[in-house]
């Protein structure tokens, strides 16, 4: 497969400034990702929900740092163009040290970008 290149933040910012459509949705393995990227599909986000949709779990708190990785591996993988965004697990960003950690591992995986969910202080 040739690799095309990736989706940058910048491109992601001027297609947003420009009023284009953005397109993400969210994925946990190579062969659903190359579906994606070969549809158009912008972002791939790598979400802790696989707690639920892979993993069985009732909710995403018991999804590790590693197990998001290990999806962001196999997505990256499998994508060319489409941009990867991979979730910060519960529990991996309550402090700054924490979540630089968190957020390399995740970033050494493939990952392009990481998102973590919060509410202002």
């Amino acid at each position: 497969m040739t690799r095309a290149k990736a989706l940058t933040i910048g491109q992601l910012d001027a297609m947003k400034r420009g009023g284009e459509k953005i397109a993400m949705l969210t994925c946990y393995d190579a062969t659903f990702a190359r579906a994606m990227d070969r549809a158009g599909i912008d972002i791939i986000l790598v979400g802790d929900s696989l707690g639920m949709v892979v993993q069985g779990r009732e909710t995403t708190v018991g999804v590790r740092v590693a197990d998001v990785a290990y999806h962001v591996e196999c997505v990256a993988r499998g994508r060319e163009r489409s941009f990867l965004l991979a979730d910060l697990p519960f529990g991996s960003y309550h402090d700054p040290a924490t979540a630089m950690v968190s957020a390399v591992e995740l970033m050494r995986a493939g990952g392009a970008m990481v998102k973590l969910e919060g509410r202002g202080r």
